[in-house]
């Protein structure tokens, strides 16, 4: 697909490419202040600071959710009778419901941060909104697509969603839906986590005949739950897991989850530090409506998607055109284009040839008020047929 190219530069640059690599004018840093069009980054463009807009892909329509979704009629409820917890736990009937598919709709919103999360209070994405927002509102939802819908919707500010897990790596499906919906990463939360075995006050670990957890956790888990000699049984998230065995008082069952999920549940930690590895750190994503104005007096990181024309060494040139700024890129993901996964090229030696089609996810520190990172992206638009900033945000550089 040929590229077209429509100027739409902002800050009085006006060179892309190679220019700025040394074979015309140097850009004058004074004349690159950002001045953000009202809509930010576009699903499908870069309409903002040193960028010219690609042709998108057609959108891949992974969200399910219908526009027309009924409005929310609540963000917390009360438990049913018939699952009030046994007299040894806590009284869970105060703790927030999960948003469901079902409750997307307009509800009074207060003045504190509404900050959305997957899971059930609890969960290490709530520990990770509450780091990032200290005095925030977390509202839990039940899946990742609620979480972005939510924000959608205006029903919460923010969503923090977790991205890569030091042990098991990334965490695809939000990959594939930053890719669908249009909301901007504007800040990243690094979490240490301490994964719990736990179980019904007076139960031990030679009564467990399975334990229950979110499948990462499992995963992290693998040889400490293989010793335990235990049917694996996959949930929700940690939390809910937590939460299912208090309500249903079932003393077959442990979770792992988090200490404080232990807590809000009244169960008993039988074992701290269940991962295989100690170091283990989530990374979350903070996502908004709106991208917010890059700066250049802390570290930035940008987050971008883009897909490739064909040709031998594209990826290489794509790549080269950071390394040549000397910009570092700390993260690398490939995910195939589910609209259209297959791609035909002419082959002279054996005739037509079908190839995967994929986009390329990269995150690379730099910030979008630098003219090297503004002029990485104009040169990236030479080999890109597709190219989105999903958004530039500070470095979270705490644990």
């Amino acid at each position: 697909m040929a590229l077209k190219a429509v100027g739409t530069w902002i800050g009085g640059i006006h060179h892309v490419g190679l220019n700025d690599l040394g074979r015309r004018r140097s850009v004058d840093a004074a004349a690159v202040a950002p001045r953000w069009r009202g809509e930010g980054f576009r699903t499908g463009r870069l309409e903002s600071l040193g960028c010219v807009s690609v042709e998108p892909l057609e959108d891949e329509n992974l969200s399910r959710m219908s526009p027309s979704s009924p409005e929310l009629d609540r963000v917390s409820g009360n438990w049913n009778s018939e699952n009030k917890p046994a007299s040894w736990s806590r009284d869970l009937g105060s703790l927030p419901k999960p948003l469901s598919l079902t409750d997307l709709s307009t509800s009074s919103r207060g003045s504190d941060v509404r900050v959305a999360y997957q899971g059930s209070p609890g969960a290490f994405s709530e520990t990770a909104a509450l780091k990032a927002y200290p005095k925030c509102v977390a509202v839990p939802c039940e899946q990742f697509e609620v979480a972005f819908k939510a924000v959608e919707l205006w029903l919460v500010d923010k969503a923090v969603l977790p991205i890569e897990n030091s042990l098991i790596g990334s965490i695809h499906r939000n990959y594939d839906l930053l890719r669908c919906h249009k909301l901007h990463i504007v800040g990243e939360v690094q979490l240490a986590v301490d994964l719990c075995l736990m179980a019904l006050p007076g139960v031990t670990k030679e009564e467990l005949g399975r334990v229950l957890s979110h499948p990462q956790a499992l995963a992290q888990c693998e040889n400490a739950i293989s010793k335990l000699r235990v049917i694996r049984e996959s949930f929700d998230d940690t939390a809910g897991a937590a939460q299912l065995i208090a309500t249903k008082g079932l003393r077959d069952a442990g979770a792992i989850a988090s200490a404080r999920a232990a807590e809000l549940y009244g169960l008993r930690i039988l074992e701290n530090k269940m991962q295989d590895i100690s170091t283990n750190i989530t990374r979350f994503l903070i996502l908004a409506r709106e991208p917010i104005i890059p700066r250049t007096d802390r570290p930035f990181k940008t987050s971008i998607v883009f897909t490739l024309e064909e040709g031998p060494g594209v990826l290489f040139k794509a790549l080269a055109v950071f390394a040549l700024r000397s910009i570092n890129l700390t993260k690398i993901e490939s995910r195939p284009q589910r609209s259209s996964p297959i791609r035909l090229v002419d082959d002279s030696n054996h005739g037509t040839a079908k190839y995967f089609d994929y986009l390329f996810y990269i995150d690379f520190e730099a910030s979008m008020a630098e003219p090297r990172a503004q002029n990485a992206l104009a040169h990236l638009q030479e080999f890109a047929k597709f190219l989105r900033v999903l958004g530039c945000y500070p470095m979270d550089t705490s644990l």
